[in-house]
């Protein structure tokens, strides 16, 4: 375990596994006199984890459910051995690893790097959009497999007046819906969290889920997984697509049927799949969605940029800092743990916070 130098004034305890992260986390907050880091190898004892965590205030938690081992997700056990916990940072927008119900319990705050890596997911959407339409991945492989083939045999189309459907449009899917217009399409979008005004601010037009679905030539997911969004494309919702539409998935593994959707694009009834996140990451080399021409697959890597770890990294610290200094985090989880959550950051800490817009409502990845 690796922790910052110093004497007994580091009395605000972080803790983080050593999955990679940008230094420019470490960077910022070691430039706190009176903040701790400790860094705990994953292969290490246990023992030493635990005996971390159970002093720690903030735990700074990967989100990548099949990168963080399954002992140090975030539960109910975990949070009754770490009695000091106040807050859970996740590294990333989603929080796949962290409960969040049973942190609104303990009285603990859930933060998440919503925003960070918007421009970078958003520029995958739109790379798995063009991908789709010019078949650059189809001609691609049967080029390095084939040869005597007709060019009129992998022809795409414009994308340039077709219709883009957006489900969640948040911090990433504001972004694409900009991109797209810049590409001469329309965009719909449905999101619950905004009003039908905020919807046209943000430069789509509000319909239904079902109506976006029987409209839209691309449909592509930018919503939070979660409860309500779990296997919410599935066979009735591929079925009611326009036939010869593309699906696209930069969100997260789980809110769409891999089964159904394997079905609709065998039946051909959707044309075509842009696929960055799976139920299992990477998906195994048997998959079947991944011997499909049809379908342009990426390992979770629309917001793996360079730029995008960077950005989340202080996003993150900054974050962590005010935090610790008695601040209402600007991304808060479960924002109605914050009056439970900042008297216990005073009692713990001597730091005290204003408890303000406790009631606020989150934004989309």
């Amino acid at each position: 375990m690796n922790s910052q130098e110093g004497g007994a004034g580091l009395n605000k305890r972080v803790v983080r596994l050593d999955l990679q992260l940008d230094q420019a986390f470490d960077e910022r907050l070691a430039r706190e006199t009176d903040i701790a880091v400790a860094v705990c190898a994953r292969a290490g004892p246990e023992t030493v984890i635990w005996e971390a965590l159970g002093q720690a205030h903030i735990y700074h938690v990967s989100a990548a459910k099949d990168e963080l081992p399954r002992r140090w997700f975030v539960n109910a056990e975990l949070l009754e051995r770490c009695p000091s916990m106040l807050c859970i940072s996740s590294s990333g927008a989603g929080y796949d690893t962290v409960d969040v119900a049973a942190c609104t319990r303990a009285e603990v705050a859930v933060v998440n790097q919503a925003g960070g890596n918007a421009a970078s997911v958003a520029e995958h959407t739109l790379g798995l959009i063009l991908a789709l339409s010019k078949r650059i991945v189809e001609c691609d492989r049967r080029l390095r497999r084939e040869t005597g083939f007709e060019r009129i045999e992998v022809m795409g189309r414009e994308i340039r007046g077709k219709v883009l459907g957006l489900v969640g449009l948040g911090h990433i899917g504001t972004r694409v819906a900009a991109l797209a217009q810049a590409f001469g399409m329309s965009v719909l979008a449905t999101d619950p969290y905004l009003t039908e005004e905020e919807i046209g601010r943000r430069g789509a037009l509000c319909v239904s889920l079902e109506e976006l679905l029987v409209r839209a030539d691309f449909v592509s997911l930018h919503c939070p997984r979660g409860a309500e969004t779990l296997g919410m494309l599935d066979a009735r919702a591929f079925g009611r697509m326009k036939r010869g539409a593309s699906f696209i998935n930069t969100a997260r593994g789980g809110i769409h049927d891999e089964k159904a959707l394997l079905e609709a694009l065998v039946s051909g009834h959707v044309g075509g799949a842009g696929l960055d996140v799976w139920d299992v990451e990477p998906p195994p080399l048997d998959h079947p969605l991944l011997k499909l021409d049809s379908v342009v697959a990426t390992f979770h890597t629309a917001g793996v940029t360079h730029e995008a770890r960077r950005n989340m990294a202080v996003i993150a610290a900054e974050q962590i800092v005010g935090v610790l200094k008695g601040a209402r985090p600007p991304r808060l989880v479960n924002p109605e743990v914050w009056p439970a959550c900042a008297a216990r950051l005073e009692a713990a800490l001597g730091v005290r916070s204003q408890v303000l817009d406790t009631t606020a409502g989150k934004m989309a990845a």
